[in-house]
């Protein structure tokens, strides 16, 4: 028999940790390689991690809501095949190799140590690095720290504990200090009244419904846009009838050939990649006073998930695909988020957003861009209604397929010129569609 270690894996360059949210395996259940022992969530994605063995659980090193890191052990399991053993051999040599130069190992850490400023506790409690980060980044002192309430295993606080308090936090206003005047002025003290949040009323038939994990990061996310960015939004309608006639001739033959199902979004997607090469200011990001110009043209698609709540997939370097590539991107992306099987990489690194508000009947919308890039563009239903036909022998009224394209971005660094021109290169790239165009 063999020992194998199952570690966190890693999942992308910018996750150093997770949460740990339910064991689907206890001590003593048997494992098959590829199947799933316990579920895990980022503060990008839920996901599942594999067994990379057959054989039986032996340990459980974590609980659930502890916070373990990129690499660390989280479980046992125990094989009959004695190949196996090379694991722990490797995590032995490692060990003696770390023993042998601790010394040097302790000065790097001392040294990028004084190259943050931590938050310290006078108080004996952890605190996860994702939870330091947050609270620096809100300005949270370590005294409002130590005195979050934690729901987490001995008290510890967790990012779901601190966001509460973010969210909760100003719904009162401290009292000014006196404001102290020379000469004859009278000291005053002028106080603020307490303004606080109404309390939500409920009457005995009401259900209360307690919001999702990734409920309540969206809703932060959607809240720190607005506060973010200024949204204005431009809308233009597009011709899509060439387009509508063309994937209605090749979409059998293209599953027939591709086995893959040929939707208007991969279509969509390519004409948007072509209007952010023309228009490159569109695919960038802000930092503070510095825009961040992107050399790659990376895709955000949001997609709808059973529990009614979205995640982003990012298509990457979506400029470089073809119609097929493309169509075989958004399928899988789509595929794997409705499953929960994407990975935080996938979800990561996104230059512009596209969201298709038509999916659900809407016509047009208003959609929140996503931190920290600086546009979203909606897509509304294609509809079939009476329009204009302009010919050379004069104007006629015909049916014809279109669709509205709303864009909403941030005046910060985007003006109307800009924005409008962008969703008009978009419209412009639809309505000149080949229809003879080859699959």
């Amino acid at each position: 028999m063999a020992r194998f270690e199952l570690k966190l894996p890693k999942m992308g360059e910018s996750v150093a940790e997770a949460t740990i949210t339910s064991w689907l395996k206890e001590v003593g259940d048997t494992i098959e390689l590829d199947e799933a022992v316990l579920e895990i969530a980022t503060d990008k994605v839920d996901s599942e991690v594999p067994s990379e063995v057959d054989g039986v659980l032996v340990e459980k090193y974590f609980n659930v809501d502890d916070v373990v890191q990129v690499g660390q052990v989280i479980a046992v399991i125990e094989t009959e095949e004695e190949t196996n053993i090379s694991s722990t051999t490797e995590s032995i040599v490692k060990q003696d190799i770390q023993q042998e130069n601790i010394s040097e190992i302790e000065h790097a850490v001392v040294a990028a140590q004084e190259t943050i400023t931590p938050i310290s506790s006078n108080e004996d409690r952890f605190y996860s690095p994702l939870v330091k980060n947050i609270a620096k980044q809100e300005g949270i002192s370590q005294t409002e720290l130590d005195s979050i309430q934690g729901t987490g295993k001995d008290g510890r606080v967790t990012k779901n504990d601190i966001l509460d308090y973010i969210d909760n936090k100003g719904t009162t206003k401290p009292k000014e200090q006196p404001v102290f005047k020379e000469a004859t002025q009278p000291i005053q003290v002028v106080e603020v009244p307490k303004v606080e949040k109404a309390p939500v009323i409920s009457t005995g038939g009401d259900e209360i419904i307690e919001m999702t994990r990734m409920g309540k990061i969206i809703a932060h996310h959607m809240v720190e846009s607005v506060q973010t960015s200024a949204h204005v939004q431009s809308f233009i309608e597009a011709d899509v009838t060439r387009i509508w006639n063309w994937r209605n001739k090749v979409k059998d033959a293209f599953a027939k050939r591709e086995g893959e199902n040929l939707t208007f979004t991969p279509i969509f997607m390519e004409a948007i990649a072509k209007a952010l090469r023309d228009f490159p200011m569109m695919n960038i990001s802000v930092q503070g006073d510095t825009i961040i110009k992107k050399k790659n043209i990376n895709l955000g698609m949001a997609a709808s998930l059973a529990d009614g709540n979205l995640i982003v997939p990012v298509i990457k370097n979506a400029d470089q695909l073809n119609l097929v590539g493309m169509t075989k991107q958004v399928n899988d992306l789509a595929n794997r988020a409705r499953a929960n099987k994407l990975k935080p990489d996938e979800i990561q690194g996104g230059t512009y957003t596209v969201t298709n508000v038509g999916t659900f009947g809407s016509i047009m919308g208003t959609p929140i861009i996503n931190q920290p890039q600086v546009g979203i563009l909606a897509l509304g239903a294609i509809r079939k209604v009476p329009a204009v036909i302009e010919t050379s022998e004069g104007d006629f009224i015909g049916i014809r397929y279109k669709m509205f394209l709303s864009h909403s971005y941030d005046h910060r660094v985007v003006n109307g010129a800009l924005g409008g021109q962008f969703v008009k290169a978009v419209k412009d790239y639809l309505e000149a569609w080949d229809s003879n165009r080859e699959i």
